[in-house]
């Protein structure tokens, strides 16, 4: 795992947006498509927003698949990630397909379906970010690796859910739903590239211990420590805990 700081968010976003474009294009010339993950929340603002304006990209041979999403909430919620992602990625660009979490339908039955869609496809690049508990997609801690299944339904901590309503995506933590259906740790780690997008100073004792703690369910996203090319990308706030003496000079790219 390599760690870039960037300047800024709107840095951040780009150079995110930048890498992942640049997979998507390299995978499109080798085997004619790519297929992508793609997160939601605040700390994809920006690199979204760069994505959608990436130069030389043939969305039309490009697959996408959404991580995650609460049980029970309606499209038409300002929180439903379905929403987010119509409203910020798939309605801007001419993607050839993308394939959705519908937490409205029957949650066994929608991760069935989401499984036997993806569970023979190479993943070309992972666009995720991480929680202030270190989750990855809706993977709370302890996070389960051992799990195949590429969809799941899963319990949200408060911590969780606190963040959620701090975002300003629920009034109130009672208005938070307490179930979701995610993406496994296992299944985003399948993918061939990660490029992991970390704004803000309150994710930043969750990179620490991504960084430079063990791996471990407790800190989810550490796993991330183990994968070949996955980058976290970070503002100078969410790397304000790390210190660099405990990464390797091949892990800090700055």
């Amino acid at each position: 795992m390599r760690v870039k700081v960037c300047p800024s968010p709107t840095a951040l976003g780009q150079q995110a947006a930048d890498e992942g474009a640049a997979k998507i294009r390299e995978a499109i010339q080798e085997h004619g498509n790519a297929t992508i993950l793609v997160a939601t929340g605040a700390s994809q603002f920006e690199t979204l927003a760069a994505l959608v304006q990436a130069p030389d990209l043939d969305w039309s041979r490009v697959t996408g698949f959404h991580l995650d999403e609460y049980l029970g909430l309606p499209i038409t919620h300002p929180a439903s990630f379905r929403r987010y992602l119509q409203e910020r990625f798939v309605d801007l660009v001419p993607i050839g397909e993308f394939h959705y979490v519908n937490g409205e339908h029957d949650a066994a039955a929608e991760c069935e379906r989401l499984g036997g869609l993806i569970s023979d496809r190479q993943i070309d690049v992972a666009f995720i970010g991480i929680g202030e508990n270190a989750h990855l997609a809706f993977n709370d801690p302890p996070a389960d690796f051992e799990i195949k299944q590429p969809y799941l339904v899963v319990d949200l901590d408060e911590a969780c859910r606190r963040q959620q309503q701090g975002e300003g995506w629920f009034n109130e933590l009672t208005d938070v739903p307490r179930q979701a259906i995610s993406m496994s740790v296992s299944q985003i780690m399948k993918s061939k590239h990660i490029v992991c997008s970390v704004p803000d100073a309150r994710k930043a004792m969750a990179v620490r211990e991504t960084v430079s703690g063990p791996i471990t369910p407790a800190i989810p996203a550490s796993i991330l420590q183990s994968h070949p090319s996955a980058t976290l990308y970070l503002d100078p706030p969410a790397a304000s805990l790390i210190d660099p003496r405990e990464l390797s000079e091949s892990q800090l790219d700055s």
